[in-house]
């Protein structure tokens, strides 16, 4: 019982070309790097401004290169905090465009308002594409409860593996013949899937109404995985996180944490991530306002930056201080919090 739902459904043209500029490190590449992870068939270069020092190992292309490799879609594979367009990216870009790709962008500027891509993309007959545009007349939320199960990834910040995880999640899940749809809240998400709402650039009011859209009413026994955005720990974004929690009314949460970060990046201030016991125990509370039975379903931390016996270690000390499922999602993949999730009441 898939309902009929107002989303953001966008058609990218493949092969794609992952557009860097400058970007200083793969935290804000998160969009390529999850595209190029998720999508390799796709990805066919990428373009970087000089002594940019992210790389995704895909070939480095020039416009006639792009041509030559039969690149149809540019997608802009960065998120710049406060998703703005940097000036020095658009040389790059509007050639481009002039020589006729589709530029494909997630940012909260719009590429239909700069004039140079406008002006370019009609000189090269290409599309400009802008993702992160929410559906019109979405309601606001009514608590309604829904039919079907739903599991969110909550994390203790931002880029610390929710979209991953839910991917993950979601993977294994039908390798189960398991009913399951993943439900894109950002723009990587969406470009990965094709569909989906940006759930941060909707306007406050409609937060949980949007969640309650992108997650209706399904199957008794169907799974919505739906993306988390933000962290009810930031200063910055926790507006949006709780907006979509109380939305989503998750059956389960899966707490994402990434095991290198102590504190929230990029406030400028001192703000500790407190202890994950404590981050669930806050999680929970707020869910249960809206769904009494949310439960936490395991932990999914990135351990990319250890080796297999820390990561081992690591994993293992948490799953025992928790009492709970402990993964990193590539790594180690989601068996022992898929088979928590879905274990009898």
């Amino acid at each position: 019982m898939e309902a009929v739902m107002r989303l953001t459904k966008i058609s990218l043209e493949a092969p794609y070309l992952l557009y860097l500029g400058d970007c200083p490190d793969m935290l804000h590449a998160k969009t390529a790097a999850g595209i190029a992870h998720w999508r390799p068939d796709r990805c066919a270069g990428q373009m970087r401004l000089p002594d940019c020092p992210v790389d995704l190992k895909l070939p480095e292309l020039t416009v006639q290169g792009a041509r030559d490799a039969g690149i149809k879609t540019v997608v802009v594979g960065v998120a710049p905090m406060g998703g703005r367009m940097p000036g020095q990216w658009l040389e790059q870009l509007t050639a481009l465009a002039a020589a006729g790709f589709d530029i494909a962008a997630g940012l909260h500027t719009k590429l239909v308002d700069i004039p140079e891509l406008v002006a370019a993309a009609s000189k090269g007959k290409a599309k400009l594409i802008d993702v992160r545009v929410p559906p019109a007349d979405l309601p606001v939320g009514d608590g309604r409860l829904r039919s079907g199960k739903r599991v969110l990834t909550v994390g203790t910040d931002c880029a610390v593996g929710k979209k991953y995880s839910a991917l993950a999640l979601h993977r294994e899940l039908e390798s189960r013949n398991i009913k399951s749809t993943f439900r894109a809240t950002g723009q990587t998400g969406i470009m990965i899937v094709g569909e989906g709402i940006p759930i941060d650039s909707v306007v406050a009011d409609f937060i949980s109404g949007a969640a309650e859209v992108l997650s209706p009413d399904n199957d008794d026994d169907h799974w919505d995985v739906i993306e988390g955005q933000g962290s009810l720990l930031s200063p910055s974004y926790s507006g949006v996180s709780l907006g979509l929690l109380h939305g989503s009314q998750p059956d389960a949460i899966i707490l994402c944490h990434d095991a290198e970060r102590t504190e929230i990046d990029e406030t400028g201030g001192d703000y500790p991530i407190p202890e994950l016991g404590q981050v669930i125990d806050d999680a929970l509370r707020m869910a249960r306002r809206i769904r009494a039975q949310c439960f936490c379903a395991g932990v999914s931390v990135n351990t990319s930056s250890m080796g297999d016996i820390d990561r081992e270690n690591y994993l293992s000390q948490l799953q025992s201080e928790l009492g709970l499922p402990c993964v990193d999602p590539i790594a180690t993949g989601m068996t022992p919090i898929t088979d928590f999730l879905l274990q009898p009441a």
